[in-house]
């Protein structure tokens, strides 16, 4: 049994989970709602304040897909109770990043800025400080929009691995190599 997906998801209050027939589970919570429709052979239970996956048989197929839908099922919850949040962090020389509502003007070397439209589901700030690194803030109640979103922004400029200039993960630590001369 999937340990994962044996596990009860707790429903915290001011959070209401609902699930259709053909099991589309529907998650209302104060930063939104979240509806997803999860596969239909997976047995989803609403009992006592906790949601219970079960899967029908012990087919390969079952197994692989019942810790994946508790796991769809708890990131629906805890993004419509607490929300999400990435930052990502511009590291190089005349980097910049300012945005208007959702649309970020990224300066990132080339020579021209990179403009990207964020979807509006996710809240969007920049940051900017003198003697630091300029950072983009990205928070979401869905997780999966979250995360592409953000390795797309990441994706218009990867950290390079000999000065380690681009755009990273707060905290994220680029493996460094050394250049031509370390080789003398």
């Amino acid at each position: 049994m999937s340990r994962i997906g044996k596990a009860p998801i707790a429903i915290p209050d001011k959070v209401e989970v609902s699930v259709t027939k053909g099991n589309e589970v529907t998650v209302k919570g104060p930063n939104g709602a979240l509806t997803r429709q999860l596969d239909h052979d997976m047995i989803i239970e609403i009992n006592d304040g906790e949601v219970v996956v079960k899967r029908p048989t012990e087919q390969q197929r079952h197994k692989s897909l019942h810790g994946l839908t508790r796991s769809l099922i708890a990131n629906m919850i805890t993004g419509v109770s607490d929300g999400f949040k990435k930052q990502l962090e511009l590291i190089g020389v005349g980097y910049r990043v300012t945005n208007t509502g959702n649309l970020l003007e990224l300066t990132l070397g080339y020579s021209h800025p990179v403009y990207f439209y964020v979807p509006d589901d996710i809240k969007v700030t920049t940051t900017t400080e003198k003697g630091k690194s300029p950072l983009i803030t990205l928070e979401a109640s869905n997780n999966e929009l979250l995360g592409l979103v953000a390795h797309k922004i990441r994706s218009f400029r990867k950290p390079e691995p000999y000065k380690g200039k681009g755009v990273r993960f707060l905290g994220e630590q680029i493996r460094r190599k050394a250049g031509k001369t370390a080789a003398k």
